[in-house]
């Protein structure tokens, strides 16, 4: 039977392996970025692991075709359009308001929603997604998946220098330039009067808020996403290998671990797992852990919705996982992925049609590793680490029984 305990007790020893391991990661195999050399490898590297220390029998290295940089490269396309829709309103006001209608709904689709609105202007890459199941000492009932993503994110250089509140402004002050210069043109055309073109002059003071949102990130330096999101790839495997390691197997759960490629181009990975793999899996109930960035002990979270507040989590399997971490002395708590916010391979799970729930441990105001090379192997928390660990491995034994 699978027993929690014996798992807990060798908590600090899961944990000295994990760093290790990410450590390794980060020195020896390259910038992970999407669709990148560096992704491949640490996936293929991540892929024998699972086989030869974790006791997983059923191991798959899957590629598929991507735009990474199509997802970051939307913040291009958004500052021309801005730019756009204030300068053409002073040509012809309904050209105005035709760029800050494509602005929105670029926005809307490609970055809210992540739907690949502008991926075939970017060139075309090759990604990979690790599939690893470990086998139950008796009849299959259930099958639980703990889930990461290998690549790492390009940094976003605002935040690393002036924190995450100056980050996100120039990208509120932009929608909110866009609102005014399409109610503007609107007013313009219905005739509203001679103010409409000072007006117009004062909304120029928004143009360096457009121009700023062009700076999003830095397409040059990729960061070491040593907490996000090797600490995601980390937890599901050291679970498998302690299980293997110290002989404890759950009698009718499969556990198994999905590692994703490309996650920072917008959930690429998930969205290519959930369409491969639409017709599998159905044998018994299956449910996806997904793990991103686990840090912060104080910010172990259950989030209820994701995708900028717009996808809803499998409300049961959050309640367990909430109660798991109760009973392992854990705190964590009920939070969401926010607007602005991003998303985590759950959202893209939960879409594809699985039960599914994602866990983080950082605030998502912004925390100043998020995506900037302060996110390295020497910046993680082995408290913020454990604690992650010990809720999983106390929800696998809750659902085992």
């Amino acid at each position: 039977m699978f027993e929690a305990s014996k798992l807990s007790g060798n908590s600090r020893q899961a944990v000295s392996y994990m760093i290790e391991e990410i450590t390794r990661i980060c020195r020896d195999m390259g910038k992970r970025a999407p669709g990148s050399e560096a992704e491949r490898r640490a996936g293929e590297y991540m892929a024998r692991v699972l086989e030869r220390d974790c006791g997983c029998r059923d191991v798959q290295v899957e590629s598929f075709r991507e735009h990474p940089a199509a997802f970051y490269g939307y913040f291009w396309f958004s500052a021309l359009f801005d730019c756009l829709c204030a300068v053409l309103y002073f040509v012809q006001p309904w050209l105005g308001i035709a760029s800050g209608v494509v602005a929105l709904l670029l926005f809307l689709f490609q970055f809210v929603l992540y739907k690949q609105v502008i991926d075939p202007l970017f060139p075309e890459r090759e990604s990979l997604n690790v599939t690893a199941v470990r086998p139950c000492s008796g009849e299959v009932r259930q099958r639980i998946f703990l889930n990461g993503h290998i690549d790492a994110a390009w940094e976003f250089p605002l935040n690393y220098y002036f924190g995450g509140i100056v980050f996100e402004i120039p990208g509120v002050m932009a929608v909110l330039g866009v609102v005014y210069y399409i109610a503007l043109g609107i007013c313009a055309i219905c005739g509203a009067g001679a103010w409409t073109q000072p007006a117009g002059r004062v909304g120029l003071l928004f143009i360096p808020f457009f121009l700023l949102v062009g700076c999003t990130y830095n397409p040059f330096r990729v960061v070491d996403g040593a907490n996000d999101n090797l600490s995601g790839c980390y937890m599901g495997i050291a679970v498998l290998r302690e299980m293997e390691r110290l002989g404890v197997e759950p009698e009718h759960t499969e556990v198994g671990v999905i590692l994703t490629g490309s996650e920072e181009a917008g959930l690429r990975g998930a969205k290519a797992w959930c369409a491969a793999h639409r017709n599998d899996y159905r044998d018994v109930p299956t449910t996806i852990i997904s793990y991103d960035t686990i840090h912060d002990p104080a910010q172990l979270m259950v989030n209820m919705k994701d995708l900028n507040d717009t996808v809803s989590a499998d409300a049961e399997l959050a309640e367990a996982f909430l109660l798991a971490a109760r009973e392992a002395g854990v705190p964590c708590r009920k939070g969401k992925v926010p607007l602005m916010g991003g998303g985590t391979d759950s959202a893209a799970f939960t879409q594809g049609g699985f039960r599914s729930v994602g866990i983080t441990g950082l605030n998502h105001k912004l925390e100043d590793y998020y995506h900037t090379r302060r996110d390295s192997f020497d910046n993680m928390n082995e408290t913020g680490l454990e604690n992650c660990y010990r809720a999983t491995i106390r929800l696998v034994e809750n659902m085992d029984r």
